[in-house]
This record gives structure tokens, C-alpha cells and sequence, in this order.
């Protein structure tokens, strides 16, 4: 104990100024022990957030599909069916064969300007017609033809990506229960 004693007075008689240097420091700097309130300087530092794009409350979701039809925003709709950004109407065709230049009128005469339209063609993915296709492409409208499942999904995606979305839908034979799409995603 009396050696801890001797060499505690020597260090503190080598280097007094040193030692007055680093007191005097330590009392300009500012303690940030563990406290529960946030000091002053920390009041006007907080974050602060802006969110910039509100949710679509108005767009079109696919629910779920049959053979009889399509269950969209909790509406049922029977048959095939055409999903413009804000409304749904039926769509008179039977096949993808009676998919004509005529049939796909509605996308190009509505105002704000459809980006992309999903076909669904039932079980399977059919080849459109190339001058329907054609048609479109001159109009600057994009068309994706999948089968009826993976085009329900992609429409669903790319509204949700906030997409000006068109889907032109015919359901797919044989199915004879609805197939919840969240729940096949799951």
C-alpha cells in the first residue's frame, strides 16, 4: 500500500501541467452518461419523416379467380372481364381467338394513358393475333399475355407498384373453386 503511495506522488509531481490540461478538459466536455431525458441540443436533432406517396386507395386488386369469374376489390364478376384503373367492365369475348383490334378499343380511349395491359387467356398462354399486337404497340401500349393465373399476379403487382394498368381477363376453364390469390402466394 505505501509503494501504490510513493509512485501515485511521483506521476503526480512529474507531470502536473499535463494533469490540469486534461481536468480542465474534461469539465468544458459535455457528459452523456446514462440519462433518461435527451439533452438540449438533442431536441432539435431528431428525424423527421415525409411520406411522399400515399398508398393507391383506389386501386384495382384481382381477390381471386374461377372458371366462372373474377372476384375483384370483394366483386364478384362473372365471365371475362376488362380492369381499368378505376372501374371493371365485362368483356365480350369468348376466347383468345375473338380478341380483336375492336375488343381492345376501350385501353386506348381512356385518359390518363394505360401503360401496360395483362391478357389472361385462360389455361394456358395463346398467341394474339399480330396485327391486334401491332395495333397496340403503334398506340404505345405495352401487352403482356400470360395465362389467366400469372396475369391475375402480374396485374396485381404492377398496380401495386403503382402502374397504369389495364388487364384484359378470360377465365380459366376447369377451375371449379376460387383460388384465393393471397393465399397462394403464402
Amino acid at each position: 500500500m505505501a509503494a501504490a503511495a510513493v509512485a501515485f506522488r511521483s506521476v503526480s509531481r512529474a507531470q502536473p501541467a499535463s494533469r490540469c490540461r486534461h481536468v480542465k478538459l474534461l469539465c468544458r466536455a459535455p457528459r452523456r452518461g446514462h440519462r433518461l431525458s435527451p439533452a438540449d441540443d438533442e431536441l432539435y436533432q431528431r428525424t423527421h419523416v415525409s411520406l411522399l406517396k400515399q398508398d393507391l386507395p383506389h386501386a384495382m386488386y384481382i381477390d381471386s379467380y374461377s372458371s366462372r369469374g373474377f372476384v375483384v376489390n370483394g366483386n364478384r364478376v362473372l365471365g371475362p372481364c376488362a380492369l381499368l384503373p378505376h372501374s371493371v367492365v365485362q368483356w365480350n369475348v369468348g376466347s383468345h381467338q375473338d380478341i380483336t383490334e375492336e375488343s381492345f378499343s376501350l385501353f386506348w380511349m381512356l385518359e390518363p394513358k394505360i401503360e401496360i395491359v395483362v391478357v389472361g387467356t385462360g389455361n394456358k398462354t395463346e398467341r394474339l393475333h399480330s396485327q391486334v399486337l401491332r395495333a397496340m404497340r403503334q398506340r404505345g401500349i405495352a401487352v403482356e399475355v400470360q395465362d389467366t393465373p400469372n396475369a391475375c399476379a402480374t396485374f396485381n403487382f404492377l398496380c401495386h407498384e403503382g402502374r397504369v394498368t389495364g388487364a384484359a381477363l378470360i377465365p380459366p376453364p376447369g377451375e371449379t373453386s376460387l383460388m384465393n390469390l393471397g393465399q397462394a402466394a403464402e
